[in-house]
């Protein structure tokens, strides 16, 4: 590392204390690469560090975490998307360069420059995603990037947008004003909000917040009922240890770690140690949290709290109706056209993707029928049809490859099959730091 000639070597010691040490390594596990990052604790490292391995679109498969509160050890067991080790050596370095930069933050999450970020909360209603793309195209405006959330009747929408004339930022206050009244008017009488976006906003963890913010988690009037395959999430107390216990079990899925991390830390807690295993497609968390002021959770209320924010934040992913992929020239005006198709064939949108590289457009769709159940394939091809048969697919939902039959039943013997609850609470830290190579059986 070239050090900058002003910095004396009290300073350069702080920076080396103080900037993560990496280590990825391909040979200690059979099946996983193994990416260990060890430092002085910073709030967020953690959170950053699977921020950083789910953008890369990389599968977590195993994860232990250890920290003393002024130190910590992350050490995750990552595959690529068909399940292999990694094997491009870029991929790699950029891996160790950005979890060794002691500067490293979310700063680096998005790629907006040029643009301008819109969000959006309010209650979600047939047809309202094809309104706001109606009106962004009147008020002349292009979405180059963006991302809906629904749930439990409630809506989540960042828009990255510019002037869709002249393909330049919208950098006029009394025009982003007049774009976020018209917005605002489609929500009226609504506890939904409209805003710009903060400059940098990592849009996932964005929606996130902005869904826990408008309170999706609670169960609005009228919404669906959560699914009878929803997560199961146990929080309980450790009061020897001061410690709160939070268990989480479901369907694994691409970014779920990234998800539980998001809330809790929006939630101003603290992950002190963790452990992660998936077997087939189930997935097991186990959290030993507290406050950012040391204090486990206090009382029935908040732990009920914490229980329905989780639910909330690893069902808002979660794989819902038909997945429609529109691939096709970038044009004015071409989302408000796809999506009030979607509309006049009576189709809901409850998850949406936008993006755009050069002159095309790459989107995708979760569609459901008005009653949010799968919708009827006959009225999917319907649409189809009148959109381009050759722009817009049926996709299924890319699903993470799990570890063979024998390397899975390895670790169930090992307890990676372990239950609900506080069962194995007293050996936790032992078999922790055990894994993590820094304390002998």
């Amino acid at each position: 590392m070239e050090w900058p000639t002003y910095l004396d070597e009290y300073e350069k010691l702080v920076i080396r204390m103080n900037t993560p040490r990496v280590v990825i390594d391909n040979a200690v596990c059979p099946t996983a690469t193994v990416v260990q990052v060890d430092s002085a604790r910073k709030r967020g490292v953690l959170l950053e560090a699977v921020q950083l391995l789910t953008d890369l679109d990389l599968s977590i498969k195993k994860a232990y975490v250890s920290s003393d509160g002024r130190w910590f050890m992350d050490v995750f067991h990552v595959t690529d998307q068909s399940g292999r080790k990694l094997a491009d050596e870029s991929v790699i370095s950029y891996i160790q360069q950005s979890l060794g930069t002691w500067k490293y933050g979310p700063e680096r999450a998005t790629e907006s420059e040029g643009l301008t970020a819109l969000e959006l909360t309010g209650t979600d209603r047939a047809g309202l995603l094809s309104e706001v793309f109606a009106v962004l195209a009147e008020l002349q405006c292009g979405v180059a990037e963006g991302k809906a959330w629904t749930h439990n009747g409630r809506i989540a929408c960042l828009a990255f947008v510019n002037d869709s004339v002249s393909g330049c930022p919208i950098a006029d206050d009394l025009r982003i004003r007049r774009i976020e009244s018209r917005l605002r008017h489609l929500i009226k009488g609504d506890r939904g909000t409209i805003a710009a976006a903060p400059a940098h906003a990592h849009v996932d963890r964005r929606l996130h917040q902005l869904m826990l913010a408008d309170r999706d988690y609670e169960n609005a009037g009228g919404a669906a009922e959560s699914p009878p395959q929803s997560a199961v999430v146990v929080v309980q107390d450790w009061a020897e240890r001061g410690y709160s216990v939070v268990t989480v079990q479901c369907r694994d899925r691409p970014k779920l770690l990234f998800d539980v991390l998001c809330t809790l830390t929006d939630m101003e807690y603290v992950v002190f140690h963790g452990t992660i295993h998936t077997h087939r497609d189930q997935a097991h968390q186990e959290f030993y949290i507290r406050h950012a002021d040391g204090t486990p959770i206090r009382s029935e209320a908040e732990r009920q709290r914490v229980i329905q924010c989780l639910r909330a934040a690893i069902e808002r992913r979660s794989s819902q109706g038909v997945r429609l992929e529109l691939c096709a020239v970038d044009r004015p005006g071409l989302l408000m056209e796809v999506t009030r198709t979607f509309r006049e064939n009576g189709l809901l949108v409850a998850r949406a993707e936008v993006s755009t590289k050069g002159e095309m457009a790459s989107n995708v769709f979760y569609v459901t029928d008005a009653a949010g159940q799968p919708a009827d394939l006959k009225v999917i091809e319907a649409v189809r049809r009148k959109i381009g048969e050759d722009r817009l697919y049926v996709k299924e939902e890319p699903r993470p490859h799990y570890y063979q039959k024998a390397s899975g039943d390895r670790e169930e013997a090992n307890g990676g099959g372990g239950g609900i609850g506080l069962f194995h609470l007293g050996n936790f830290v032992m078999r922790n730091l055990f894994n993590l190579g820094l304390i002998r059986s």
